[in-house]
């Protein structure tokens, strides 16, 4: 691909957007696709500087129909977000531009700075034999540290209420799973909702938008150099954040790595709810919320590099979380 095409990748309406928000005499040397993503399309462009070395830049445009009904208010959350979080201890890209109403753009988009690292998403063999569980634990370590510092944070305006995502009646029950176990975990979030303290929701926190430096030399040198996606910045209950974490990683790892995540949070210093029966709750509210997209994230996933999570295979684990949070043999 020439780099006249990698630019051409990007509606030239954008282009002229990203331009106007380069230093004088930057210019775009190339443009390419990060995957990984579901609910946009994210650029990492190459640009040129002055002295004539490069740094890059992301761009994240919501370019589907239904994303783009939702983008305005994604995108002032991400950006409220990107502004606040620096010198407050996370490390996070740093705000370039906005245009969340895609006044100027040909869809709605943010600009930010790219930061290094990469996510981990383990691969088949992660997890088989003792090199494998440590790596993956001392992660799980360094994610539940992270996210006890995010949930420190005090905004001086605070973002929206978070949202259910899902409800009894949207629940979709994989084919296979444990009907008895899914209807029991259905019955538990038709239950009031346990009352709570809020506190600053990163909401879609989890190895996907986490970025990690594993030096070669070793697994247990791994440390986090940021965390991206804000769009979806909320403020709740702590245990929101810790069970859609342990969901991911229930998927990727195992039902067992779910639990251990809950358990590494609390050993950072994290708070969750003290009944058992209110954790219950927010544990199988995200675990079905995530019922709705298991198939889109397991393609995302496999497009990722996980070409062992299949769609069956995401779905799977997912029932067997499921089971375990509901106490029944799996």
């Amino acid at each position: 691909m020439t780099e006249h095409d990698k630019v051409a990748a990007v509606q030239p309406q954008t282009l002229a957007w990203v331009r106007r928000h380069l230093e004088a005499g930057e210019r775009i040397l190339g443009i390419e696709a990060l995957r990984g993503g579901i609910s946009a399309e994210m650029r990492r462009l190459t640009i040129g500087t002055c002295d004539g070395g490069t740094r890059d830049l992301v761009l994240r445009s919501f370019v589907d129909p239904f994303s783009v009904a939702r983008a305005e208010d994604a995108l002032d959350r991400e950006a409220g977000a990107l502004t606040l979080l620096p010198g407050s201890g996370v490390s996070a890209p740093e705000l370039v531009a906005v245009d969340a109403t895609a006044e100027q753009c040909a869809y709605p988009s943010l600009l930010m700075t790219h930061l290094p690292g990469r996510t981990v998403l383990g691969d088949e063999g992660e997890g088989a034999g003792d090199a494998g569980d440590a790596g993956l634990e001392r992660r799980v370590t360094l994610l539940a540290r992270q996210l006890v510092v995010i949930h420190t944070l005090r905004p001086a305006q605070r973002p929206r209420e978070y949202e259910a995502l899902t409800t009894a009646d949207t629940v979709v029950v994989p084919q296979g799973a444990d009907a008895a176990a899914w209807a029991a975990a259905t019955d538990v979030i038709r239950r009031p909702t346990p009352p709570y303290e809020g506190r600053f929701l990163h909401r879609d926190f989890q190895p996907g938008n986490v970025l990690f430096d594993v030096p070669s030399s070793g697994a247990g040198e791994a440390r986090i150099t940021g965390v991206v996606d804000w769009a979806q910045t909320s403020w709740g209950p702590t245990d929101l954040d810790v069970t859609h974490c342990s969901t991911v990683l229930a998927v990727l790892h195992g039902p067992a790595w779910g639990q251990r995540f809950a358990e590494a949070y609390e050993e950072a210093g994290g708070v969750l709810a003290a009944d058992a029966r209110e954790r219950q709750y927010w544990q199988v509210r995200d675990a079905l919320a995530f019922s709705e997209d298991v198939r889109a994230v397991a393609q995302a996933w496999q497009e990722a590099g996980r070409k062992d999570l299949t769609a069956r295979v995401a779905e799977e684990r997912l029932d067997a979380y499921v089971t375990a949070l509901m106490g029944m043999p799996g």
